[in-house]
């Protein structure tokens, strides 16, 4: 029987190829291919569809044939985000790790261990389990993004299963049984560029909020630094200060609370009622915010000055849709006390030569307050002249009281750590959603090993928490493969 450090090692053993192959969400096909072929050396049966999803079937061991057919799930796409400053081109370069006693980080860039580690969980479980029924593992794409990859999957790859395990949950004590539904969102606005004005060249820098995970830490009340864009921009005309916006930018993914944004812009007006400004706007965050982002500060800098400026028509546009979107908790859950049910975010900014375009990400446990967002979202581009691009809303999941599988896992987890494993609902997304769409009968829960700071260079993975997780579900699977 394998020690916990030699469990932990060939799982890291199979999440290390992960980290050669750029996987950012949309260009998985280079992963894909590594995936199949490891699954074919496996011995399974391996599908590679038209998005470029993995669904490879092992057969049962001799005895269990007829036992319930059980998926193993991950997805092979992952946040590709770096610190400031950092050389890194997500399409090209390989992820550094740096292990210690305690965790497995990288060096200066998200790890991917959200759900690298899901996936190398998988390959080791189907390479060493000695006792079990029919297993498929599906690896998706694009789960970053909207779930396009579940949201493509043929539904018949799961309507033969009775049991799911999600393996993409960030906490290993947390058995999840359901997820809130979320919606892509994107406002364009076209560029009208004039002539740079007279004056001297600055850039406004919002930096030092906690940021994260626009689902798991979106009820710690944190503030957004896109929206204190939008505030600034907004207040710098108020204060009766003449600018003229060239660049602005903020934010690291659309499912990531914004931790940092700024903008450059041309003004006559005296520094120091520039710093006026942004001093008021700091104290105000921070009268707001400071319990919970006490970090924030606004800096000013002298910078080049731009060949062009945008039209005050587009800054202003831009400015008040940032304000006027309703970002942070919009309702809390009345039948889950303490969980959020309803939630929003801005989470990405971003400027080419033509456009500015911002990514906004509602999510909500009720399926009616997405399709509310998703009108309200269409009708206020209109208002503001930045058309909204909507995407295909992804349901929620809703938790089953008569779950078999949530049952057996929690009662293996209390006899292996002798203490009993937290049961809830969360208000991030899950691709479990889709799953049970597709086949309503389907057991479904989501696991994981515990991560921190996914989505950002802080990125962490507990290694202690790999074997525990590893036992767990090879348990699990053997108590199926008897019913």
């Amino acid at each position: 029987m394998e020690s916990n450090k030699e469990i932990i090692d060939r799982v890291l053993d199979e999440f290390m190829p992960l980290t050669k192959i750029p996987r950012p969400s949309g260009h998985e096909k280079a992963v894909s291919d590594y995936l199949k072929g490891v699954f074919e050396g496996i011995g399974c049966s391996v599908v590679q569809d038209a998005v470029n999803n993995i669904i490879a079937d092992l057969p049962a061991t001799k005895g269990f044939e007829n036992a319930p057919l059980t998926i193993l799930q991950s997805h092979m796409d992952m946040v590709c985000v770096a610190e400031k400053g950092r050389e890194y081109n997500p399409l090209t370069d390989e992820i550094k790790t740096i292990r210690t006693e305690e965790y497995l980080t990288a060096d200066g860039t998200s790890l991917g261990s959200d759900d690298g580690s899901g996936i190398s969980e998988i390959i080791y479980i189907f390479k060493t389990l000695e006792k079990h029924g029919p297993l498929r593992a599906i690896i998706t794409v694009d789960e970053e993004v909207g779930m396009l990859g579940t949201e493509k999957l043929d539904a018949k790859y799961v309507q033969d299963a009775s049991f799911y395990i999600n393996c993409d949950s960030e906490e290993d004590d947390l058995l999840t049984i359901g997820s809130a539904g979320s919606l892509d969102v994107e406002f364009h606005r076209e560029i009208h560029w004039g002539k740079t004005p007279e004056g001297k060249a600055w850039k406004v820098s919002v930096k030092g909020l906690l940021g994260g995970h626009s689902g798991e830490r979106i009820g710690d009340g944190r503030g957004n630094a896109l929206r204190v864009l939008g505030q600034l921009m907004l207040e710098l005309g108020e204060a009766g200060i003449s600018f003229a916006v060239s660049s602005m930018e903020g934010g690291q993914a659309r499912n990531a609370i914004a931790d940092s944004a700024s903008f450059t812009f041309v003004s006559s007006a005296d520094e120091k009622e520039i710093l006026k400004v942004l001093d008021n706007r700091k104290k105000r965050f921070l009268e707001a915010y400071g319990a919970v982002d006490p970090g924030m500060h606004i800096e000013l800098s002298a910078d080049d000055k731009p060949e062009h400026v945008m039209s005050d028509e587009d800054v202003r546009a831009l400015a008040e849709l940032l304000v006027t979107l309703h970002t942070g908790i919009f309702a809390m859950s009345s039948a889950l006390p303490g969980l959020v049910e309803t939630s929003a975010n801005i989470g990405m900014l971003r400027m080419t030569d033509k456009e500015v375009w911002f990514s906004y990400y509602p999510r909500s446990s009720v399926d009616y307050k997405l399709d509310s967002f998703s009108k309200k979202a269409i009708m206020l581009g209109e208002r503001f002249g930045c058309p909204a691009k909507v995407g295909t809303p992804s349901p929620a999941w809703h938790e089953r009281t008569d779950s078999k599988l949530a049952k057996i896992i929690t009662e293996v987890f209390e006899e292996q750590h002798g203490a009993p494993m937290r049961v809830a609902s969360i208000h991030a997304g899950l691709e479990c959603s889709w799953m049970v769409k597709r086949n309503p009968k389907l057991d479904v829960v989501s696991v994981g090993v515990t991560t921190y700071d996914i989505h950002s260079p802080k990125e962490r993975l507990l290694l202690s928490t790999v074997a525990s997780q590893v036992k767990m579900i090879k348990e699990t699977l053997r108590r199926i493969a008897d019913m």
